[in-house]
């Protein structure tokens, strides 16, 4: 955070400092510094637990089909709630679509977030198996990352779990509900289930040398065990990948154009929170993995208790999965991964501003109209000696291109336009009119429509400046 100095990090925030300098007791104000250290200092991803949801389902899946209960094939139904062993009847398991998703394949089950398949699914793996898993997934033991202040999972013990006469704790556990994890204990299972089956050992720190340069400390890939075969993980992947590739898929917002982007959604209640306040408060987030079909990088993002006041439908599919697709859209370039379009893809991915100074007017046009750029012309010479953007700029397709064959552009600074909920073309229009360009990531189509832009709203930029916003498909409200 912008308020943490690392080269200062006994020092709490401003503003905690402040609340701080109003204790006169030394020894209130020692326990209250060491206290507010402590939660600045605090790592959640690796110190707290949470309630992982329907990203959970991919540990179901795994085990699924590496215990061969279940196969692409396999159909299940949903009739909108399920009830099982050691449940009251009237009280049954809900679907988030209460009417039900009726007959659906398996990775259809996974790309609409179907609660009751995954169920089904469960209750064939059995709580024996399932508990297996669990455990060969490395999720009821600590990582052993080398950083310090990690925790433990929370779940029931085994003779509960397993008990013949009570399914209860098999059919919530089948969707990650009603068990807590660590965010590290959540993604190194994740990627256990995508990198070939292998549990790893995480770590942060490649390697320490002492000021002679020999290496005191060093940390390889170290192989905890095999979960599942490689030929699984490979059939996990693509019925993965399917939840962001998907028409009806709840993680399409993750897509980034020219990659493969698997991933899982996932949305929980804080039960504990509802229970002891009446309040509704939420956990939502997204895992995602790419390349698909050779994966490389996994990214858990987590909104705690997201503002429910904010438009935008509580779900990981609404708020998290755009995130992640941003991410992944700087992260693989930067990294050397090399994008593959579809045709269909070609004609909506942004282009590249090809270099266009010193050459001539007409041959400059010729190369803009190929990349399906429009051009306006300034000057009336016969080179162009200036243009907007600026070479290697990445732009949306139809944008209007300025070719100056004369002069210069100018220099001024110009507000930014609020683009929040327009679709591409109304982006484009409204950046165009006062001199600015639009990069894009996310969601394509026609119920594409802008969900963050990176520059604010009102901000003074260069004329001429490209302005990064990520879309998201609004058709998928109301979808978990």
């Amino acid at each position: 955070y912008d308020n943490f100095d690392l080269n200062d990090y006994l020092a709490v925030s401003d503003e905690k400092q402040a609340e701080l300098d109003q204790i006169t007791d030394t020894d209130e104000y020692n326990t209250a510094l060491a206290a507010a250290q402590y939660e600045q200092w605090r790592n959640k991803a690796i110190s707290d637990t949470y309630e992982p949801g329907s990203v959970f389902k991919i540990i179901t899946l795994a085990t699924a089909l590496e215990a061969n209960v279940v196969s692409e094939s396999s159909t299940f139904y949903c009739g909108g709630s399920i009830t099982v062993l050691g449940r009251d009847a009237d009280d049954p398991i809900n679907c988030w679509k209460t009417t039900g998703h009726g007959t659906q394949t398996l990775a259809e089950a996974a790309q609409i977030y179907c609660n009751v398949a995954l169920v089904e699914i469960g209750l064939l793996i059995g709580a024996k198996t399932s508990w297996d898993y669990y455990h060969r997934f490395g999720l009821f033991d600590e990582t052993g990352i080398d950083l310090g202040g990690e925790a433990d999972s929370q779940w029931w013990d085994e003779d509960t779990f397993c008990d013949p006469d009570n399914e209860s704790s098999l059919a919530a556990a089948s969707f990650g509900q009603t068990f807590n994890v660590t965010p590290l204990q959540m993604i190194t299972a994740v990627s256990a289930a995508a990198n070939g089956g292998y549990l790893l050992k995480p770590y942060v720190v490649s390697s320490v040398t002492d000021a002679s340069g020999n290496v005191v400390l060093s940390n390889e890939r170290t192989v905890v065990r095999q979960v599942i075969s490689e030929e699984t993980s490979k059939r996990v992947c693509a019925i993965l990948e399917s939840v962001v590739s998907a028409d009806g898929g709840t993680g399409k917002n993750a897509y980034v154009a020219g990659y493969r982007i698997a991933g899982k959604t996932g949305t929980t209640t804080k039960t504990a929170t509802e229970a002891a306040t009446g309040k509704k408060e939420y956990m939502v987030s997204f895992c995602g993995i790419a390349p698909a079909d050779d994966p490389q990088y996994a990214i858990l993002v987590i909104l705690d208790n997201p503002s429910q006041d904010s438009g935008i439908y509580v779900s990981g599919g609404n708020m998290v999965a755009p995130v992640v697709g941003g991410m992944f859209s700087e992260i693989l370039p930067y990294m050397g991964v090399e994008p593959e379009y579809t045709e269909d893809e070609k004609a909506t991915a942004d282009v590249i501003m090809p270099s266009l100074v010193d050459t001539g007017l007409s041959d400059a046009e010729s190369q803009l109209g190929d990349l399906g750029l429009d051009v306006r012309v300034v000057g009336d010479g016969d080179t162009v000696t200036a243009q907007l953007p600026a070479a290697n700029a990445e732009i949306v397709p139809g944008t209007t291109v300025i070719l100056y064959t004369g002069g210069a552009p100018p220099g001024d600074q110009v507000s930014v336009p609020d683009l929040s909920d327009m679709t591409v073309a109304e982006a484009r229009e409204a950046l165009q009119s006062v001199g600015l360009f639009l990069n894009s990531s996310g969601a394509t189509g026609s119920s594409a429509v802008v969900s963050k832009q990176y520059t604010d709203a009102g901000e003074q930029v260069a004329y001429g400046s490209v302005i990064k916003v990520t879309f998201s498909d609004s058709s998928i409200q109301g979808q978990y």
